[in-house]
This record gives structure tokens, C-alpha cells and sequence, in this order.
């Protein structure tokens, strides 16, 4: 009876661990698909990581279960020592040597691999463009080499390299887009640099693997891979105020995190708006305070032609 258990757990144990990856809701233990070179040397290196510990695990756990099932006490009485095994020198050799050369062979592989993923392509002036990404809580703010700006989508043209200045304006973020790449820092007063080439267009979600604050799992944002020419958004304040102050006052800035503000008579008032938005205001920090004129004015004129109320007067915050 106990030896069967001793082989069925370890049985079921796999077969639970092999479903819970099957029905994940990510597809299993498979990355997700990469849509830009950078981003398919770093599934590459994922998949040769993971086949050598993957083999190094079944060697360790199958060679401990036969020797529990094998030199098992099998009614030995307890003061009765078991039979004494003596080293094998190949064996040692063996178990020593393997590690090595798995380690030299991820190693080789992944160095190999790490120039191409670190390092963006040539390409020419009019098929190559640089961004900045600014990080916030608890939203991405993108600057084109244009001057204009979005927040929390960042679109650019398919096949083009796009080069990303990447910093944060008050804590430590990271940015991340699996299918395009891996992750870097966002580090206040720190600019960080990485690159990605959309290989087909599409949707691809925007990450912050950082925890960073109370709101952290709501820094979402997305990248828009489209044909032909990018534009600016037609609404910059809408997008401001759906993805800045509904992070933390709700949707329909109904309270969430923050309090209530819709009809609140502060937000017929531009220059208090402008302050509270530049400057913070109680608890609330300073959530634009690297804005420019055009994306405060966008805001708060959205703000007010919006949710500012019917009277149009004006009050404190």
C-alpha cells in the first residue's frame, strides 16, 4: 500500500500541475507571441531555459522517488542500519559535470541572443522614430517626435522601429509589452532606453511590472500598431481624464479611490484646476506636474465641458 502511494502522489502531483498550465488563461506555460524580433529572442532564450531545467527537474525528482521507494525501510527495525552505499566516481564526475555544461550552454545562448534583443536595428530616418515614455501614477503619458502627445496609447506604424526614452516623473514604474519586447525600468530623473519593430498590426497590452503604488494594477495601457501614418488623438482631454483622474475617481468620476468629483464646482474654474493638477492638492499628488500647456488645456476643458456643473460656478476643491 505505501509504495503505491509513494508513486501515485508524485503522479497526481505532476497531473495537477500539467492541467493548472493547460487551462491557464495565458495558454498554458507558452509566452505570449512575440511581434517583434527583440521579443522573439527572448522566447527563444524562455524556451532553451526552460527544456534544460525542465530535464534537470525529472532527472533530480525521478532519481529521489526510486531511491525513497527503493531503500525504503520495508519493516527494518528502526535500530537496524540500512545497507551502506559506498561513491561512484563516474557517477559524481557525472552529476558535477552536467550542471556545468547546462549553465555554459544557457549562458552561451542567451549571450548569443542578447546583442539582438538589447540592441535596435538600423533603419532610416523616415522608417524610424523615437518616443518618450513617461511613467506616472497610475498612467503612461507618450510624447512623439512631433510634439504631440497621448496617454495610455501609444500608436505607431507596423514594420517601422520605434526607439523608447523611457523615465518616470515620481516613483519607480516598469514598462513592459510582452509581445513586444522585455521589460525596462522607469526611474525617476533616470532615462532608460529600449526598442521594439511591430512586425503585424494590431493591439498589443502595456504593463506595469513594478508595484507602485495603490493603484498599480490599473496602469494599463495598450499599443496600436496601425498601416501608414500615425496621428494624434482627436481628444487628448477625453483621454486624459479617462485614463489620469478616472484611475483613481472612477469612470464617470462617480468616487473610487478618490473622492467624488463630478459637478463639483471646482472644475469650472480653469486656474484651480490647473494648481490641483500641476501642484496636488491633499492627498492628491501633483498628477500632471510635467504637463504641457496643450495637454492642461485639453484636460481642463474636457473636464468642464463635461462633468463641470450646469450653473457654471466656481469653488474650491
Amino acid at each position: 500500500m505505501r509504495r503505491r502511494l509513494f508513486v501515485c502522489l508524485p503522479v497526481v502531483g505532476l497531473a495537477l500541475v500539467v492541467a493548472g498550465a493547460a487551462v491557464a488563461s495565458n495558454g498554458g506555460i507558452s509566452p505570449v507571441g512575440p511581434n517583434s524580433p527583440n521579443a522573439g529572442r527572448i522566447k527563444d532564450a524562455y524556451w532553451l531555459i526552460l527544456a534544460l531545467t525542465g530535464v534537470v527537474f525529472l532527472i533530480v525528482e525521478g532519481t529521489l522517488i526510486t531511491f525513497v521507494v527503493r531503500y525504503r525501510r520495508r519493516g527494518r527495525p528502526r535500530t537496524v542500519e540500512g545497507p551502506q552505499v559506498h561513491g561512484a566516481t563516474k557517477l559524481e564526475l557525472l552529476w558535477t559535470a552536467g550542471p556545468v555544461i547546462a549553465l555554459a550552454a544557457i549562458a552561451g545562448f542567451v549571450f548569443y541572443k542578447l546583442p539582438g534583443i538589447k540592441d535596435a536595428p538600423p533603419a532610416s530616418a523616415a522608417a524610424s522614430r523615437t518616443v518618450t515614455v513617461e511613467a506616472h501614477q497610475f498612467y503612461w503619458r507618450f510624447e512623439y517626435p512631433d510634439g504631440s502627445e497621448s496617454i495610455n496609447v501609444l500608436q505607431v506604424p507596423v514594420g517601422d522601429v520605434v526607439r523608447l526614452n523611457v523615465t518616470s516623473a515620481d516613483v519607480i514604474h516598469s514598462w513592459w509589452v510582452p509581445a513586444l519586447g522585455g521589460k525596462i525600468d522607469a526611474i525617476p530623473g533616470k532615462t532608460n532606453h529600449t526598442w521594439f519593430r511591430a512586425e503585424r498590426t494590431g493591439t498589443y497590452a502595456i504593463r506595469c511590472a513594478e508595484f507602485c503604488g495603490l493603484q498599480h494594477a490599473a496602469m494599463r495601457g495598450f499599443v496600436r500598431v496601425v498601416e501608414g501614418r500615425t496621428q494624434a488623438p482627436k481628444q487628448l482631454g477625453k483621454q486624459a481624464v479617462r485614463g489620469v483622474c478616472a484611475t483613481c475617481h472612477g469612470f464617470r468620476l462617480e468616487g473610487l479611490v478618490g473622492p467624488a468629483i463630478a459637478d463639483n464646482p471646482t472644475l469650472n474654474d480653469p486656474k484651480a484646476l490647473r494648481t490641483i493638477i500641476t501642484q496636488g492638492f491633499q492627498r492628491m499628488p501633483a498628477v500632471g506636474k510635467t504637463w504641457d500647456a496643450r495637454l492642461l488645456d485639453s484636460t481642463i476643458g474636457y473636464l468642464k465641458s463635461r462633468y463641470g456643473t450646469k450653473g457654471g460656478g466656481t469653488g474650491g476643491g
